[in-house]
């Protein structure tokens, strides 16, 4: 009977490789040096991980918070005439009812108009429509005070936001005087109109551009009020998908007809969202040079190892050990130091997503300063949205980076000559 040809060293990623890495992984107090790069790459590597899931998560957030708050009170399509003005809007809003996505259109008259009460003055922007548009508008009409959209009518009804009502310290039932610019008509000219309404209700959807400055009038009103009699300034259109591609815009144009011109979000706010992706980009660029730097780390540390090492890798080449049993040594030592960090930076920045609001509020509260004003930031609270495709991304770059820093070392130690490391070791 021949005899078995003997087998030229083990299976890869054997476990006395894994036993070895191991070791090395947990070095004697004469190696704590290599010990702590080792632990500073891993905290690098977790940081860097988690910095980037929250950064992105809240950049996700500021976004849909926004396009929700903007396109909720602003419309996706707004109709406009080219003289400033539409004289006969309800045909119009009906004719663009009627186009296949379009889920409202409702006429508007907008002004900007001063709000004065108990000695404090305001800039405001007036919006009118009818009692029927306002309560479709489910982004104002379900965060209403009781009763709000009941009283809603007549001459002298107004419903104003939250930020608005406590600088001027009223509520419902109390009066509210406007000023506009451009009132009667008299023979020394245009005089102020001046005129005082009940407060119906107030509504607060949480972004201070809109809490602080809107307040919406009954339609007819706000047509005596603008001095537009029977006319609109705009058609606001709403349709089902905003965020995509407007495929209806043509559909609308036509229905909207050659006098009238038909104005997508994405003019109107193209500058403010680009700014955030632009932001967000160069958010990501520079927290990915964290993970590269700790990336970084991991190569130096293993390179000393390697050094410190060298005798004991010639012992396992001359008790059999292959180049190849030696690089895997190294690289599951390297590996492990990117995956538990990746993984610690993974389980931080989900769990700091998932708490933001709370982490935010005791952080303001034990600093004692304020960390997330929503005067600048339009919002009354931090948003997070995570995106799972974003942070399956941000794993796998911090794995693939940490396993590329390993591999120099690793084909270093292998490449180690077992005589010489022996003979200089």
């Amino acid at each position: 009977m021949k005899n078995a040809p003997a087998r030229s060293g083990t299976r890869p990623f054997a476990l006395f490789e894994w036993i070895i890495a191991g070791r090395y992984l947990r070095p004697r107090r004469a190696e704590g040096f290599v010990s702590i790069i080792s632990i500073l790459s891993l905290i690098g590597i977790a940081l860097g991980v988690a910095a980037l899931i929250i950064v992105l998560s809240v950049m996700n957030g500021f976004r849909h918070e926004l396009l929700s708050s903007i396109l909720g009170i602003n419309g996706h399509v707004m109709v406009m005439g080219e003289e400033g003005s539409l004289p006969d809007y309800d045909a119009l809003a009906a004719r663009i009812r009627a186009v296949p996505g379009v889920t409202r259109a409702a006429p508007i008259v907008e002004g900007q108009v001063m709000a004065a009460q108990n000695d404090v003055n305001a800039g405001v922007l007036v919006r009118g429509l009818r009692r029927s548009d306002l309560d479709s508008l489910t982004t104002v009409s379900k965060t209403l005070s009781p009763g709000a959209l009941a009283a809603f009518q007549g001459g002298d009804a107004v419903i104003i936001g939250a930020g608005l009502a406590r600088k001027l310290g009223i509520g419902p039932g109390a009066a509210i005087t406007l000023i506009a610019p451009k009132g009667n008509v008299t023979p020394f000219g245009l005089t102020p109109r001046i005129k005082t309404y009940t407060v119906a209700g107030v509504f607060k959807i949480g972004m201070t551009l809109y809490d602080d400055s809107y307040i919406f009038m009954p339609l007819q009103e706000a047509q005596l009020f603008f001095n537009r009699e029977d006319r609109a300034s705009a058609i606001e259109v709403m349709v089902k998908n905003p965020d995509g591609d407007l495929g209806m815009l043509g559909a609308i144009t036509r229905a909207a007809g050659p006098a009238a011109r038909v104005i997508p979000w994405q003019d109107t706010n193209s500058n403010f969202f680009e700014a955030l992706q632009v932001e967000r980009n160069v958010m990501f660029l520079i927290l990915t040079l964290i993970i590269l730097v700790a990336a970084l780390n991991i190569v130096s540390g293993l390179v000393m190892l390697v050094k410190d090492k060298s005798a004991d890798i010639a012992i396992l080449r001359t008790m059999g050990a292959t180049r190849g049993a030696v690089m895997r040594v190294f690289l599951i030592a390297g590996t492990s130091i990117g995956v538990v960090g990746t993984l610690l930076g993974f389980v931080i920045g989900v769990a700091f997503c998932a708490n933001i609001e709370v982490i935010r509020q005791n952080l303001s509260r034990l600093t004692g300063t304020t960390l997330f004003d929503p005067t600048i930031y339009f919002l009354s609270k931090m948003p997070a949205e995570m995106d799972p495709s974003e942070v399956v991304a941000v794993v796998a770059m911090a794995l693939i980076l940490t396993l590329l820093a390993t591999l120099y070392p690793s084909w270093r130690a292998a490449r180690l000559d077992p005589v010489e490391a022996l003979r200089y070791g």
